[in-house]
């Protein structure tokens, strides 16, 4: 098993891929043979998702949705210690979730032809964020 946490830097809020980062990171880890790739974001208040990476109305239809769904600032929210995203943040986080698992072959991720990982970032004036890999090998 190996670990490296990577630093992202700060990002606009939406949808940002992020395959090459973890990529480079992985194949810096070394390793040889088939295992899983573990990639989890220390933060309440963004996500990540494995979606389709060939079109950009992707990204603006993920965002659209997500603040349509779940309005910043909505009047039945309590906590807003953070501003009137915070809440709108932690709900959207929980529904994509803190983490993906992908098949790793040798030192490379094992994706579809359309597929990218994408920090979801719903903050509007996010901080860097923290993102822990895991490689695990059969």
């Amino acid at each position: 098993m190996a670990q490296k946490t990577i630093q992202l830097q700060p990002m606009e809020r939406g949808f940002h891929l992020i395959t090459d980062r973890v990529q480079a990171a992985v194949s810096e880890m070394g390793g040889e043979g088939a295992g899983l790739l573990h990639v989890h974001i220390l933060h309440t208040s963004a996500a990540l998702t494995l979606n389709e990476n060939a079109s950009r109305d992707v990204l603006h239809d993920f965002a659209e949705w997500f603040d349509r769904s779940i309005p910043d600032g909505a009047a039945y929210f309590q906590h807003t210690d953070e501003g009137p995203d915070d809440m709108s943040a932690h709900i959207k986080s929980s529904l994509l979730g803190s983490s993906v698992t992908i098949p790793i072959r040798g030192k490379n991720l094992v994706l579809g032809t359309w597929q990218g990982i994408y920090l979801c970032e719903f903050r509007n004036r996010a901080r860097s964020r923290s993102i822990v890999l895991t490689v695990i090998r059969c």
